[in-house]
């Protein structure tokens, strides 16, 4: 069995929409066991409505939880929380593979780094969503919000850490790793985008093919963007707004006229394909990269199919021996 722990307090809807995602993931992959950390009364209550292989699924009781705006730092001191609790627990107990959670993005990443801790020559955890593309695949885009400013040799680190995790979960051989930068040219880019090219250029163990755009991300020939936090959490929002927008006025137009409902009828199976390929919340949340072991943070506004995803995305990582094998990155300043 792979053993996953879920922060079942963590999110805008907790426990209701974790509960939910935990269950499905439980039908859908048998060799899961799902271990819910949180309010036990609250959980069970939830849980009465479900129907589940109790077998494979307890409740982990922790009685408070993490406030969405609290201060992380504050938070580490709160071990009687879900989340606290929850990275104790990963830390502390073998048989647990993974760790799931849609709670405080900042309370996620310094307990990750503070209490279960990098592997070793990891400096700096990043933040990998998987992100849809043209191709019908996706592009991993590290770092996507845990580091606003980054060196060049953690961003060289992110492209290690990355392909693995590429190889690992998608199955992708040698993925093609870009640099985010504002033109593709070598000589473009601000002192830390020129120096990490060059960096990444003499970096063993990666496929570098140069300097990406933004449209790159979902248009281009990309396995890994890499950037710092700043700009790929800018790049993400910017991606999912647009992907919003679209959808709102295609729902817009299509209802606008009678002509329009009736061309509706013969192109809605071609929509709802459009709809499918291009929804971030399929993947799950990011994984935090450079952990010892598999954390993965979902928005926080998951709803049951984004958990439900995540959940079984940390077991196919797992199952990939992601981890294992970023075990020998070189030492980072």
């Amino acid at each position: 069995m792979i053993k996953i722990l879920v922060d079942g307090m963590g999110g805008d809807f907790a426990p209701q929409s974790v509960v939910k995602g935990a269950v499905a993931a439980l039908g859908e992959d048998k060799e899961l066991y799902v271990m819910l950390a949180g309010d036990r009364e609250q959980l069970e209550k939830e849980l009465s409505a479900c129907k589940y292989d109790k077998s494979r699924l307890e409740v982990v009781h922790f009685p408070e939880k993490v406030d969405m705006n609290e201060i992380p730092t504050s938070a580490l001191r709160r071990t009687q929380t879900s989340l606290i609790g929850g990275f104790h627990m990963l830390k502390e107990r073998d048989d647990i593979c993974a760790f799931v959670t849609a709670g405080s993005t900042g309370a996620t990443i310094v307990g990750g780094q503070l209490i279960l801790g990098a592997i070793k020559g990891v400096k700096r955890a990043a933040l990998c969503p998987a992100i849809p593309n043209s191709r019908g695949g996706v592009t991993l885009l590290c770092d996507c919000g845990a580091n606003a400013e980054c060196k060049s040799v953690q961003l060289a680190q992110f492209a290690q850490l990355a392909t693995a995790y590429a190889k690992a979960a998608f199955g992708i051989s040698d993925p093609k790793v870009g640099l985010l930068n504002n033109g593709t040219e070598e000589h473009k880019g601000d002192p830390l985008r020129l120096e990490t090219y060059q960096l990444l250029k003499k970096t063993k163990g990666i496929n570098f093919i140069g300097n990406i755009e933004g449209r790159d991300i979902m248009l281009g020939d990309c396995d890994i963007a890499v950037t710092d936090g700043f700009t790929g959490n800018v790049a993400l929002k910017s991606m999912e707004g647009c992907g919003k927008l679209v959808l709102k006025v295609m729902k817009k137009e299509l209802s606008s006229s009678l002509s329009s409902k009736i061309g509706y009828l013969f192109i809605r199976k071609a929509i709802k394909r459009m709809r499918a390929q291009l929804d971030f919340d399929k993947f799950g949340g990011a994984l935090l990269l450079g952990l010892k072991k598999v954390v993965i943070k979902s928005h926080g506004s998951s709803k049951p199919e984004t958990i439900a995803a995540s959940i079984k995305n940390a077991a196919n990582i797992y199952r990939g021996g992601f981890v294992q094998n970023s075990q020998s990155l070189p030492e980072g300043d």
